[in-house]
């Protein structure tokens, strides 16, 4: 009798990891169909596709539970000067996950702007960056169900695509003292892959983090390190200020980039949300999810590298 009470207990909490696990990734499809919807016009800092963006970020944030990083707002706007010297507004958003040890904190970031639109032609960026977006909504939610041992902010820049303004905007304006900052990790590219790879870059500056992450099963991918070497490869191979994690990096900010190799239709109009691999992308989004949580716990480690920087 008991084996049978134990039996069913098995199985009914199988079952129940099962549809949650479903009801996850159905969730992250739905997040990444909307920030690459028709509606939101590719998400071009300054125009009403990316005030929509932010109305649709805000709300998934409030719903997950974030904290408003900035004051009783999750919005933190900035100006800055486009290359041609246009004056334009942008604003970045973040909300925190609150650790257990208030000391520390992780910034885990994704930029939110694309390329809009010319003429008829509408950029939705779906893998560009609509798909580290939704992953980042995905670990929120999943740390704020977890717990982490420490504070966790996170960021969606704006105006990555015009010189990473946002970014460096934050860095420069971080909502608690910089030198609490211990980790960044980015993504930006995370949906698809013909190779099935995902990069984690960085990890040539910073050689603690790699043993950190090194040892784990990934399924459903594999995990490369490189792109990170300074004057090694050809011309554009080292992505160590590629993206977001640039402003940090230059800080001595330890960072993880996590992204793939550019496909056919990177910057272009056919980067939809159709082309993107979702067992592909639900499966990143667990192996980065897993490795946050591997470095939130060696924390402690990863600052004291930092510190001897």
């Amino acid at each position: 009798m008991k084996k049978s009470i134990f039996l069913f207990l098995f199985i009914a909490a199988s079952l129940s990891l099962s549809a949650q696990t479903a009801s996850t990734q159905s969730r992250l499809l739905d997040d990444l169909r909307t920030l690459a919807s028709v509606e939101l016009e590719g998400r071009r800092t300054g125009t009403e596709g990316a005030a929509k963006a932010r109305k649709f970020l805000k709300s998934r944030f409030a719903e997950i539970g974030l904290k408003p990083a900035f004051g009783n707002s999750y919005e933190q706007p900035f100006e800055f000067k486009t290359r041609r010297g246009e004056t334009l507004q942008g604003v970045n958003l973040a909300g925190v996950v609150e650790g257990r040890n208030k000391n520390l904190w992780i910034v885990v970031c994704a930029h939110y702007d694309h390329l809009g639109k010319t003429g008829n032609d509408i950029f939705p960026g779906a893998d560009d960056n609509g798909s580290g977006v939704a992953a980042l909504l995905a670990l929120a939610e999943r740390f704020a169900k977890e717990k982490p041992q420490h504070n966790m902010l996170f960021l969606t820049p704006d105006a990555e695509e015009m010189g990473l303004h946002g970014s460096r905007y934050f860095v420069a304006n971080t909502p608690f003292p910089i030198e609490q900052l211990a980790l960044n990790i980015n993504m930006d590219m995370v949906s698809r892959s013909d190779t099935k790879e995902l990069y984690a870059v960085g990890t040539y500056h910073y050689p603690l983090l790699k043993k950190i992450i090194a040892g784990q099963t990934f399924k459903g991918f594999s995990l490369k390190f490189g792109h990170d070497e300074p004057h090694k490869g050809q011309t554009g191979d080292d992505w160590s200020n590629a993206s977001d994690h640039a402003p940090f990096h230059q800080k001595g900010i330890p960072f993880i980039y996590f992204g793939t190799e550019d496909h056919e239709d990177y910057h272009k109009p056919t980067d939809t949300f159709e082309r993107i691999q979702p067992e592909f992308f639900s499966a990143v989004v667990v192996g980065i999810g897993n490795s946050l949580r591997l470095l939130d716990q060696n924390l402690s480690s990863v600052y004291k590298q930092k510190s001897k920087r």
